[in-house]
């Protein structure tokens, strides 16, 4: 061998042998003879001599002679065998690593070419071992060739080409040399066979790879590298060649394996292009019938990006098991085949089902250009129900359920933080619209309006797949009863606590544009303390369910014990769960156990205590994931609706005056200020007698602001009164005049949220009944009865009238008549007043009081007013008794002017005709509300039914 073609090593090692030759034979001259014979001498013993080495098969013989002191129980020794045999092996020896690499080859292929000489000189019997013997000849097989490369080399790339593998995926690639023994060459005798006995059959042109390339392919198929041989992609989808085969497998059986390769290929091929999507990593054009991200319109919204992250954990954990699998391929320390890859890989393979069907499901048959807010709640509900469905199979799906349960807690991530920073903020962030209730910026937190028009709730209809707004309305839970009836659906996780969100987040932004006190506080002590996120909180309760109290003390229990005794154990549990409070709950810990066992996420956020996961608790229920929900997540949001509202109805009633405004609205429009409304009322009233002109603005505004003015200055500047234009049709009864007549008041702002322009009209609808009522009782209370005005009555009477009835018992049948009218006047003005208003009033006042949210008493002013709008008649369903009332009410109207006029304006017939009025509508208003009593529709009549019974008269 040329020294020029010497490496470095070569050199110093020569050197390094002629200065040991010359120390020894004490020859200097190096042309010598003697000292070539020597210098020949030394090299051979160091190239072909084994004694020097230190190799792996020295290792192996060791390891050998370990085990027999082991198995003849030679304990110490075998243990000092070891720890002198590693400290010799692990020794330092300067300048030795490239001929220990070298010789280490070399010696391998001199001991395998030693031990097939010895195979070859005692073959087995096939009839004796029942395998048969390999015969393949020895220049067929593939021998190791000494050649050394450094990094950096021109011909670098060539020599990795040439030496690191068979470029197999090359077209026309020479064959490999394989074994020649019957079940390596399984593929020819199965081509043969279909020779021989199918005369059509037509061998094909074949790609040959080995074993060893198949599992490396299918680990980078797994991995997401996109460029194989073996497998290839076409229009988005995973597909195996035709023509590749090994040689100990038919065509058919490696076809079946790929086949089922591709199909898990395929899946990670989707995933791994959603993640490179979302990311913005991906820059090939989708295939068809694929996810495709809005890149360069809008970036991929937050729940998406969380999804996306909580999949790269995962497939970074699963590409460090693929790496260890090909780590193991390359040391060659143990056999690798691809059943076996297969069968280590299956419970990932599994997941990767799991997920690719979630990501089907939830991501990729959402159809294009769905909104962001139908994209992440269709996500979200698909997770859910994942976790439901699969906790639902029992511990068949453990590791699905603890793989989804990771995937949903860091999706939901997002949803949470939105919740937190608008319930704790006040300020509802979400730049991609992705969150079930949406801002309507349209509309200032300082608007009349806000409480009921500024956030939109978004509900997808399942059964016509259709986007519906449910306006949150004044009721706060009439978005939910609309989306219930028509089978809507929204976040799934969020429908228990959904009311109490938008309490929270609303009253919060509501509190942070108020100048109160409250809201500083809140936000003040948050700093301070700094506040743990609601996400974090969610997470921490979780932690807490999967911590078990053992009570008792712990001894070491066997598997193969704990397995007997995992019935007895469970039962225990139970037991216990009775007695436990609602923190510390092992059923519960249902699943999670496994998953802070599994997760490792979890570990590192809540290192620092001890947890003890009693794994024999994993009793599958399909009620659990809600159950940890009740108990991990909505407690936080509850008790963040209980802070937040609780300040805003403190702010509202201490510093808005709420209660002092409401006081005003009953004590106005229901006639609660007796003596300040008489004094306004009574004006009019005069006016009328009078026969003089009361629709005037200015006279009813000056009698109204001296009426308040004298009692109530404070209010005086936020009443007025104005008049509405009224068809003259239903003016046409004396007790129609009063219509039009409308009570203002300015509620400030934001009492107006409670108080409403709606709530005033119903207020106006009932004080105009008020007025009309007192109206009939002042005009039958202001009739005088003097011996002179009785005279004056009878004066210019006609004569006919006097022949046919003596004027005394005309005059009796008048007062007799006044004095019914009085007494249905009475009734009805007592029962409105006292049974309704009085009544009605008292318990309103105690609810105000006991409301938790501004919504709460928003429906509890709203149902007041309700309440008694039914409970005057005023409602639509009873107008035909209201009717009869007006007509009794306009009867007392035009009694009282005929009365004011004199009897010779009267007619017999009149009379006769009023009282027969009279009866009729008495008769029938009786007859009508008894029946309702009775049926028990209507109990709050029954007092005014049995005042008007008194009165009736039987004929």
């Amino acid at each position: 061998m040329s020294q020029a073609h010497w490496t470095k090593f070569e050199k110093e090692t020569e050197e390094e042998v002629k200065n040991l030759v010359k120390q020894i034979s004490g020859i200097q001259d190096e042309e010598d003879q003697n000292f070539q014979l020597a210098l020949k001498f030394t090299w051979s013993n160091f190239r072909m001599n084994v004694y020097l080495l230190i190799m792996s098969m020295m290792k192996y013989r060791c390891f050998r002679i370990y085990e027999k002191l082991m198995v003849h129980s030679d304990l110490s020794k075998a243990e000092s065998w070891v720890r002198l045999t590693e400290e010799f092996l692990n020794s330092p020896l300067p300048n030795t690593d490239g001929i220990k690499v070298w010789l280490d080859k070399k010696h391998t292929e001199w001991s395998e070419e030693e031990s097939e000489d010895e195979d070859s000189q005692q073959p087995l019997s096939r009839e004796d071992s029942g395998i048969q013997v390999d015969r393949t000849p020895q220049e067929d097989q593939e021998k190791t060739v000494p050649v050394t490369w450094t990094v950096g080399e021109p011909d670098a790339r060539t020599w990795l080409e040439q030496h690191v593998v068979t470029p197999y995926w090359q077209g026309h690639t020479p064959r490999f040399p394989h074994s020649l023994h019957l079940h390596s060459n399984l593929l020819n005798v199965w081509d043969q066979h279909l020779y021989n006995t199918d005369p059509l059959y037509l061998p094909e042109e074949k790609a040959f790879v080995t074993e060893t390339q198949v599992i490396r392919e299918t680990l980078w198929l797994l991995s997401g590298v996109k460029k194989h041989f073996i497998f290839q992609h076409q229009d988005g989808k995973v597909v195996v060649r035709n023509d590749v085969v090994v040689t100990h497998l038919t065509n058919n059986c490696l076809r079946s394996l790929l086949e089922h390769i591709a199909v898990y290929g395929q899946a990670v091929f989707r995933l791994q292009r959603f993640i490179d999507e979302v990311t913005g990593y991906d820059t090939e054009p989708c295939p068809p019938g694929s996810y495709s991200s809005k890149q360069g319109t809008e970036p991929p919204f937050r729940t998406y990006q969380a999804f996306v992250w909580a999949l790269y954990k995962y497939f970074t954990s699963f590409k460090q098991e693929l790496t260890t699998i090909e780590r193991d391929l390359i040391g060659k320390d143990e056999t690798v085949t691809l059943a076996g890859v297969l069968d280590r890989l299956s419970p990932h393979l599994a997941q990767i089902k799991v997920l690719h069907k979630v990501f089907c499901t939830g991501v990729a048959e959402v159809p294009p250009e769905t909104p962001n807010v139908v994209r992440a709640s269709h996500l979200l509900n698909t997770l859910y129900k994942a976790i439901i469905e699969y906790d639902s199979v029992g511990e068949a799906s453990q590791q699905a359920v603890a793989l989804l349960f990771s995937l949903w807690t860091e999706t939901v991530r997002p949803y949470l933080e939105i919740v937190d920073e608008w319930i704790v903020h006040g300020h509802l962030f979400d730049p991609a619209k992705e969150f079930i209730i949406q801002r309507n910026k349209d509309v200032p937190v300082n608007h009349r309006d806000f409480w009921y028009a500024t956030y939109t709730l978004y509900s997808i209809s399942e059964t016509v797949e259709s986007e519906e707004k449910l306006s949150d309305a004044a009721s706060g839970s009439s978005g939910g009863e609309q989306a219930s009836r028509s089978q809507l659906t929204m976040v799934s996780f969020l429908k228990p606590v959904l009311k109490q969100i938008i309490m929270a987040g609303k009253s919060m932004q509501l509190l942070k544009n108020l100048d109160c006190k409250e809201a500083e506080q809140t936000d003040g002590s948050t700093r301070d303390a700094e506040r743990k996120s609601l996400y974090t909180l969610f997470l921490e309760s979780v932690q807490s369910r999967l911590r078990c109290r053992d009570d008792s003390p712990t001894d070491t229990v066997t598997e193969q014990q704990a397995t007997k005794q995992s019935l007895i154990k469970m039962q225990s549990i139970v037991a216990q769960h009775l007695q436990m409070d609602d923190i510390h709950d092992p059923l519960l810990a249902i699943n999670f156990a496994r998953l802070y066992l599994e997760q490792s996420d979890f570990h590192e956020r809540f290192s620092g205590g001890d947890v003890i996961v009693d794994r024999s608790s994993e009793s599958v229920t399909c009620q659990t994931f809600e159950l940890t929900l009740r108990s991990c997540l909505y407690p936080h949001i509850q008790k963040r609706y209980i802070e937040c509202c609780g300040n805003l109805m403190t702010t509202l009633k201490k510093d808005y005056r709420l209660l002092e405004y409401l006081q005003a609205m009953r004590n106005y429009f229901l006639l609660e200020a007796g003596d300040t409304m008489y004094d306004f009322y009574t004006a009019i009233f005069d006016k009328v007698l009078e026969k003089e002109s009361w629709q005037q603005l200015a006279f009813l505004n000056v009698q109204l602001q001296e009426a308040v003015g004298q009692r109530c200055p404070e209010d005086s500047s936020r009443l007025s009164i104005f008049l509405e234009t009224i068809d003259p049709v239903r003016k046409k009864q004396p007790v129609n005049n009063l219509d039009g007549l409308t009570l203002s008041y300015k509620v400030p702002w934001p009492v107006d949220i409670v108080v409403s322009s709606e709530c005033q009209r119903i207020y106006n609808q009932v004080f105009l009944l008020l007025l009309q009522i007192k109206w009939a009782k002042y005009s039958l209370d202001t009739l005088t009865f003097s011996e002179e005005v009785k005279a004056k009555r009878l004066e210019g009477t006609p004569e006919e009238v006097k022949a046919k009835e003596p004027i005394n018992q005309q005059i009796h049948r008048m007062f007799l008549l006044r004095v019914k009218l009085m007494h249905f006047v009475n009734s009805l003005h007592n029962y409105i007043v006292t049974r309704i208003l009085h009544s009605t009033g008292l318990e309103f006042q105690h609810q105000v009081q006991e409301a938790k949210d501004l919504d709460q008493l928003i429906k509890i002013h709203y149902r007041y007013l309700s309440t008694i709008h039914d409970r005057c008649l005023l409602r639509e369903k009873v107008s035909f008794v209201k009717e009869a009332i007006m007509k009794v009410l306009n009867l007392v109207l035009i009694f009282s002017d005929r009365w004011q006029v004199g009897f010779g304006a009267w007619k017999i017939g009149s009379i006769d005709k009023m009282e027969s009025d009279f009866k009729n509508c008495h008769m029938f208003l009786v007859t009508i509300l008894n029946k309702a009593v009775c049926r028990g529709s209507f109990p709050h009549l029954e007092s005014l039914a049995l005042s008007l019974m008194a009165g009736f008269e039987q004929c």
